[in-house]
């Protein structure tokens, strides 16, 4: 756009010297002319620039003024002419559209000293110049307007890809804190307290601490089988929940049922984790904490919009090891929309649900 404008103001003025050299037309013109053409060159940056709208009224006005002069000086000359389409295509840069108007919609009257026909064949020539050159700038700048548009929403768009960046990097990193307490952190847990009891009875009861050192490296054991389980996750898939949860429950340490009511359907990946992880949670705080002599598992399918995990027992009402582990399941359970809770099951014993949409 700015070297188009360029290169039609300088023809406009290389135009009018040829009218003045050949056809014999006043000089006086090329004053004016040539400091139109430099305030229409240089001077439209610095008005565009400034912002303001005073100073873009007062730069048209100058070269509406000048412009005029070369046209009378050169008594209509081609040159001039193109000039003044200029002035219309820098009024329309800068200006509404009203004040374009009064700008554009007098010029034909400048032809109003010639005879009828040449008049009207000149004036309106001119308007349809200066109305093209108004409508073809108005396009020009709409263009230019939507891609700044498009390059702000691009912006936009790669600011908000970094947040969803930054973003996902923090819920990965609590989904693999939750990973480590819900499964390491357990079996880890028992074989600290089985040889901290271990040390505590190791003279006077060899037996006993041998029994619970037993204990200790089952757990380990199993810390280590979480591990592999957990390497393995990140290779391939988990079997289906119910095969998996029958698979904890033959782990639990106590008799435990598996109810599944329902038919069984796929879940998102991250629905079917949490139940898994409840399932472990209320299985492992059984083992650990309930003194519970049998539990059940149900995994309920019946609701058309979501399934539901309770782990029941028969034992005495615990929060687990101070909260962590449903602080876990909690998060998990809100990231996808669903509710936990762990409530004394009436009778005796505890009752933990997880419910996830799906």
């Amino acid at each position: 756009m700015k070297k188009a404008m360029a290169a039609l103001t300088v023809a406009a003025l290389t135009t009018l010297v040829i009218d003045v050299l050949g056809d014999g037309r006043s000089p006086y013109s090329l004053p004016p002319a040539a400091a139109f053409v430099l305030l229409a060159t240089f001077g439209y940056g610095r008005v565009e620039r400034g912002g303001q709208r005073r100073y873009a009224y007062a730069y048209i006005a100058v070269l509406s003024l000048l412009g005029l002069g070369v046209f009378a000086f050169s008594a209509a000359s081609v040159g001039a002419t193109l000039m003044l389409v200029v002035l219309a295509i820098r009024a329309t840069q800068l200006l509404p559209l009203p004040a374009v108007a009064v700008v554009v919609l007098p010029l034909p009257l400048l032809h109003a000293g010639m005879e009828l026909d040449e008049g009207l064949r000149e004036g309106v020539a001119l308007f349809a110049a200066a109305g093209f050159g108004v409508v073809l700038t108005k396009v020009l700048m709409r263009e230019q307007q939507a891609r700044a548009e498009l390059a702000r929403a691009h912006e936009r768009l790669r600011e908000y890809a970094a947040q969803a960046e930054r973003l996902a990097a923090v819920q990965e990193r609590n989904r693999v804190a939750r990973d480590i307490h819900d499964g390491l952190g357990h079996a880890l847990t028992v074989v600290q307290m089985q040889i901290k009891a271990a040390r505590a009875v190791l003279a006077p009861d060899p037996e006993r601490a041998d029994t619970m050192l037993i204990k200790a490296q089952d757990q380990a054991e199993e810390a280590l089988r979480e591990v592999r389980r957990s390497v393995s996750a990140l290779r391939e898939s988990r079997p289906p929940l119910p095969e998996a949860v029958r698979a904890l429950a033959g782990d639990a340490g106590v008799p435990t049922e598996v109810d599944v009511s329902g038919t069984v359907r796929s879940l998102v990946a991250d629905a079917e984790e949490a139940l898994f992880r409840a399932a472990q949670e209320g299985l492992t705080n059984v083992r650990r904490h309930a003194g519970a002599s049998r539990a059940l598992v149900v995994l309920d399918y019946t609701r058309p919009a979501a399934v539901r995990l309770e782990v029941r027992d028969d034992g005495t009402f615990s929060t687990g090891d101070s909260g962590f582990g449903l602080l876990g399941l909690r998060e998990r359970a809100a990231g996808l929309g669903g509710t936990l809770s762990l409530t004394p099951a009436p009778g005796g014993g505890s009752t933990l649900l997880m419910e996830v949409p799906g």
